[in-house]
């Protein structure tokens, strides 16, 4: 069974940076596709970041030029670090997990909260 786990959330000024990370278990290949969503409060889940088992990766557009995401196959882990962080950033991010390596999660985490304060 697929479990992931999301750490490295927090409060941050805005400007600041926080870095996430997502290990996956129960998982037996590395073909795989992770990738981040956010929900804010009030708002639905929005696509944020996502990693193919290439190493190739895309971005919504808010958060080009500030976050980037990157993997460690070994460790079955994704991470997502968040540089020059906005007020509008704050939500709950979770991770994603596509056995066939696109964007289309089969998977999440719990989520970690993120808070920017202006």
């Amino acid at each position: 069974q697929v479990q992931l786990v999301e750490s490295g959330g927090g409060l941050a000024q805005a400007g600041g940076s926080l870095r996430l990370s997502c290990a996956a278990s129960g998982i037996s290949d590395s073909n795989y596709g992770m990738g981040w969503v956010r929900q804010a409060p009030g708002k639905g889940r929005e696509f944020v970041a996502h990693i193919r088992s290439s190493g190739g990766g895309y971005y919504t557009d808010s958060v080009k030029e500030r976050f980037i995401i990157s993997r460690d196959n070994d460790k079955n882990t994704v991470f997502l670090e968040m540089n020059k962080l906005k007020p509008e950033d704050t939500a709950v991010y979770y991770c994603g997990l596509d056995p066939s390596g696109e964007a289309m999660y089969k998977y999440y985490g719990r989520g970690t909260q993120v808070t920017v304060s202006s």
